[in-house]
């Protein structure tokens, strides 16, 4: 991946653009510059949105795609930069977890910092698009009415689109 890029994302929102630094955690940003260049977000559903907290994705439109990426695990990057409002970090389970799943942060989140969560870019144009993702379904099952994310990652779209039909999604991804 180039030092500084940058990502157009086109949604049923409408559209934003991420700028992507290296330097502030370089194996995220090269694992999110693969993940676009090989479209892996295309199509995907904003499956998590928590107002006043962040917006999620990165569970692939296809099952089976999601399936051959959910073992593929990169390190985690130190955490340069805090994790404030409009700024991409990737969702981990722990230590070194991270896979395809990302979120932008709708607020400053600075907390996130502390645990280990690595920004990695930030929204340049657009935030208010990304401000405006439905989130009427809230947190996710078990704890929430949202989508499970287990359930995404066995039936993908399928199971989005019958469940939580008023999900935005992503349209597609490119690097600029």
């Amino acid at each position: 991946a180039p030092d500084v890029y940058k990502v157009k994302f086109e949604t049923s929102k409408g559209d934003f653009v991420l700028q992507i630094n290296k330097e502030w955690a370089p194996i995220g940003a090269q694992r999110f510059y693969e993940l676009v260049q090989t479209h892996f977000f295309d199509n995907a559903r904003f499956f998590r949105v928590i107002t006043g907290f962040m917006v999620q994705f990165g569970i692939n439109a296809d099952p089976k795609i999601s399936a051959a990426r959910e073992n593929d695990i990169i390190a985690d990057d130190p955490v340069k930069q805090s994790n404030n409002k409009g700024r991409i970090t990737f969702a981990t389970r722990g230590p070194n977890s991270r896979t395809t799943q990302v979120f932008i942060n709708l607020v400053d989140n600075p907390a996130l910092d502390g645990q280990g969560f690595a920004s990695f870019g930030e929204v340049v144009s657009g935030l208010d698009v990304v401000q405006n993702l439905y989130a009427g379904y809230g947190e996710g099952a078990p704890n929430g009415r949202g989508p499970d994310q287990s359930m995404i990652q066995s039936q993908g779209n399928e199971y989005l689109q019958k469940d939580f039909p008023l999900l935005d999604y992503i349209k597609k991804t490119s690097v600029q």
